[in-house]
C-alpha cells in the first residue's frame, strides 16, 4: 500500500504561481513512477506529468510544457509540482498518484491516489 497526501493547492490570478506536494508513505520500494493528473468536472481526467522515481525522463502534456516542473526529494518522500503562469484552463482538482509497474507514460494506469487538491486561476 502507498499513501499519497496532496498540499498546497488553492486560488491565484492568472499569471501568478503555486506549488503543490505529495508526501508519500507506506510501501515507498516498489514504485517505478509518479504522476501528477488533473480533472475538471465533467471532463476526463488529463494526465500533467510524470516521472520515474530513479531519475530519468520526465513527461510533461503539452499543455504545460514551460510552464509546469515535476520534481521530487533526494530521499523520494515528497513529490512537487511548480506551476508557474498559471492559465484559468489550469483550474481544476490535481491529483498525486503512483505507479508500481514499468512505463511512466501521461496515459499509464496508475495504482495509488490521492485525493487530491483543488487549483482555482482567475483572469
Amino acid at each position: 500500500q502507498v499513501q499519497l497526501v496532496e498540499a498546497g493547492g488553492g486560488s491565484v490570478q492568472a499569471g501568478g504561481s503555486l506549488r503543490l506536494s505529495c508526501a508519500v508513505s507506506g510501501d515507498t520500494y516498489n514504485r517505478k513512477c509518479m504522476g501528477w493528473f488533473r480533472q475538471v468536472p465533467g471532463k476526463e481526467r488529463e494526465g500533467v506529468a510524470t516521472a520515474y522515481t530513479t531519475g530519468g525522463g520526465t513527461y510533461y502534456a503539452d499543455s504545460v510544457k514551460g510552464r509546469f516542473t515535476m520534481s521530487q526529494d533526494t530521499a523520494g518522500n515528497t513529490v512537487y509540482l511548480q506551476m508557474n503562469s498559471l492559465k484559468p484552463d489550469d483550474t481544476a482538482m490535481y491529483y498525486c498518484a503512483a505507479r508500481l509497474r514499468v512505463g511512466c507514460y501521461l496515459t499509464a494506469v496508475f495504482d495509488y491516489w490521492g485525493q487530491g487538491t483543488q487549483v482555482t486561476v482567475s483572469s
